[in-house]
């Protein structure tokens, strides 16, 4: 297969342990994930039973009723959706992506083919979820901004980082902590700074995984109390 050659080159002058398993990563398109632990990820697909406003995974297979997972009913935003759960594949690519501002070929791919099988596919403007100014500091750049770049070149929106800004440093969540204690660490920690843009717009809020919803929940508050129309989630992950 001439068109894997460069990899098994490179495989042999600087082999790539699979962030998931030990193995050996086979191409380079796949990131710090090998092929066995992409096969193994859940990837969405719409041939299951999601929560029709978080995009929690219920079930496989397709549903002919409308399916909540009635956890999310007092969440703010509209909908969520996500590439698929964090786990694997996805879960490791994360994780890579907190250190580095790097995305793999196939993560950009997912995402792509994720935003075209949006069914509410229309939005005015990208905004990712900001971090704090200490933890951007620490870090030197956001992940969801990353993300947000890719939703935006491709679906052709603006992409607005400045208006939506978190003037509170919020704990790491963990993932012991519970749903209670998620929505507190992020009670009135945003702030919309220029509410004339976000008026009347239709936001598509863009961030790394989606875990309880709490802090995609405080900012769609927030946004809408500022004069949002909508605002939809988009993830690369959902937990489970």
């Amino acid at each position: 297969m001439p068109g894997h050659l460069p990899d098994s080159i490179l495989s042999l002058i600087y082999p790539q342990e699979c962030r998931g398993c030990g193995g050996e990563v086979e191409f380079s398109e796949d990131g710090v994930a090998c092929s066995d632990c992409w096969n193994e990820t859940k990837l969405f697909s719409g041939n299951e039973t999601l929560c029709m406003k978080c995009g929690a995974f219920l079930f496989a297979g397709e549903s002919s009723r409308t399916a909540s997972c009635r956890k999310c009913e007092e969440h703010f935003y509209d909908r969520a959706f996500a590439v698929g759960l964090y786990e694997k594949a996805l879960a490791v690519s994360i994780l890579e992506l907190k250190k580095t501002p790097h995305l793999a070929r196939r993560v950009k791919r997912l995402i792509v083919d994720t935003i075209d099988r949006l069914p509410d596919a229309t939005a005015d403007v990208v905004i990712p979820i900001p971090l704090s100014a200490r933890r951007l500091h620490e870090r030197g750049f956001n992940q969801a901004a990353i993300i947000g770049k890719i939703v935006a070149k491709h679906s052709g929106l603006e992409i607005d980082e400045a208006s939506l800004i978190r003037k509170v440093h919020t704990p790491m969540h963990r993932a012991g902590m519970d749903k209670k204690a998620r929505a507190m660490t992020v009670k009135k920690a945003f702030e919309v700074v220029r509410p004339k843009i976000i008026a009347n717009k239709s936001v598509l809020l863009v961030d790394d995984v989606l875990t309880s919803g709490a802090t995609a929940s405080g900012c769609a508050d927030i946004l809408k109390k500022s004069g949002a129309a909508t605002v939809n989630v988009l993830t690369i992950a959902r937990t489970a």
